[in-house]
């Protein structure tokens, strides 16, 4: 059973087009419940993710980001941070072949130069 900030967090994150940090999701929260603390927000995305109910994106440099576990893939624009979603072939049986043996999961995030980084140059 969740709590009712670990479900208005999930609600939260499965309908943002982006990828909120845990700072986005509490002022989000903040507005439909005022009393949240930060600390609880923290707990329940901690929660959330121990379970397999969302999945935290780490990005060198930038804060953690939260996201749908819905398979998919992330590009990274190595120069201004943003984050956006793509959907590549699904490599699982590929990484199982040159592996030798299951893997539970991957993580693909590939690094570009987004179309405003690029014209800036």
């Amino acid at each position: 059973m969740m709590t009712k900030y670990a479900e208005q967090i999930l609600k939260l994150i499965h309908e943002s087009d982006g990828h909120m940090t845990a700072e986005q999701i509490f002022l989000e929260l903040k507005k439909i419940e005022p009393k949240v603390v930060q600390a609880t927000v923290y707990n329940n995305l901690n929660t959330l993710c121990q379970k397999g109910r969302i999945r935290k994106l780490s990005i060198e440099g930038s804060p953690d980001r939260y996201d749908k576990i819905k398979k998919h893939d992330h590009l990274v624009c190595q120069k201004c941070g943003v984050l956006s979603d793509i959907n590549f072939e699904d490599l699982t049986r590929n990484l199982e072949k040159q592996l030798g043996q299951g893997i539970l999961s991957y993580d693909l995030k590939v690094f570009y130069l987004c179309s405003k980084c690029r014209d800036k140059k």
